[in-house]
């Protein structure tokens, strides 16, 4: 097969800062991606609907002339945040997700929660109106070993905070191991997992093997080639609780190549032809459609794209030149072997 046609696909997480660095960074989300959940770890955080809506605005007002995009904006859950304010949010359509970070676990999440039963209230009115939990997955206590959070969560943290609040919707977000994976395939249509470009291509040898390339450097950090082979099969299989969200999360190149460097793939540009070259090899090419474009949608209750997309197989694509802003320019994701598949 040389020629695929699908529906237009979503991303279900995904990153585009603010500012100069939105401005830059959008178009290139917009013109593959139909809709985004918008990750809301700015700084200040998007807590209420108030910033969300403005939030929204900017982005709608960056968007350029001629693109179909829309965000799907979701709210920053902290320890005060207001359950009236997320019901309300959710009642007028304006928010499809409410996001929680662990304090600490990754950029931006200094104001995520760290007492887990403060935000009770919140996540008991989320049940009640079906309105989704995004999960970043890891503790972020200083005796567990950054490759074992993930792991570590889902038995401390995740497994017990679902069986107390019975029917609360939760997308486990950008997945890396095979015990999430086990964890997701034992689960009930309650919860979703989300699979990222990065973690699908690489594993923590491609970032550490021969020198280290910032560039892979992300969180959750990269984790064995088992783990990877569990993710694969599972984008690739046939279980609907599985969708694609790149976490595309764009940093200035000096911030990456640095002593102390940013965590973040930025995958927007060749997001979809990595997939379509991982679904290639798998065999797994009339799944694809799946696993972008329709699973993602089910599970948050939204119709998919009528619109549709063609890929293309031929010669290795060469990767985007950095994309220039006003903060520096943004290195695009190369997963560092030939990708055959483009969009029309």
């Amino acid at each position: 097969m040389s020629t695929l046609t699908i529906a237009r696909p979503d991303d279900w997480h995904l990153h585009l800062r603010d500012g100069a660095m939105m401005r830059a960074v959008l178009p290139h989300s917009a013109q593959h991606f139909a809709r985004a959940i918008i990750m809301p770890n700015l700084v200040p955080p998007v807590v209420t609907s108030a910033q969300a809506m403005a939030y929204r605005d900017r982005i709608l007002a960056a968007l350029p002339e001629g693109m179909a995009f829309e965000p799907l904006m979701t709210l920053y859950l902290t320890e005060d945040t207001d359950p009236d304010d997320v019901a309300a949010a959710h009642a007028s359509g304006l928010v499809k997700a409410v996001k929680l970070y662990p304090a600490g676990a990754t950029t931006n999440s200094a104001s995520g929660v760290a007492d887990f039963g403060k935000i009770r209230a919140t996540l008991d009115r989320m049940a009640d109106i079906g309105l989704p939990l995004c999960v970043h997955g890891e503790v972020t206590d200083a005796d567990i070993d950054i490759f074992d959070r993930e792991a570590v969560f889902i038995d401390r943290v995740l497994d017990p905070l679902r069986r107390a609040t019975p029917g609360l919707r939760v997308v486990m977000e950008h997945i890396t191991t095979s015990d999430a994976v086990d964890y997701a395939r034992a689960q009930g249509d309650d919860l979703g997992a989300t699979i990222t470009v990065q973690h699908l291509m690489l594993d923590r040898n491609h970032m550490l093997v021969g020198g280290i390339r910032p560039h892979y450097y992300c969180l959750p950090i990269l984790k064995r080639g088992s783990h990877r082979a569990a993710l694969v099969a599972a984008a690739t299989g046939t279980d609907t609780r599985f969708f694609l969200g790149t976490d595309s999360a764009p940093h200035a190149t000096d911030t990456k190549e640095n002593a102390c460097g940013c965590a973040g793939c930025f995958t927007a540009p060749i997001a979809l032809s990595c997939i379509a070259e991982l679904f290639d090899e798998a065999g797994a090419l009339d799944r694809l459609e799946a696993f972008t474009s329709l699973n993602g949608p089910a599970f948050y209750g939204l119709p998919p794209n009528t619109e549709q997309i063609t890929l293309t197989k031929g010669a290795p694509i060469i990767i985007p030149d950095p994309v220039p802003t006003d903060s520096g320019t943004v290195t695009v994701f190369d997963p560092g072997r030939p990708v055959h598949w483009q969009v029309q």
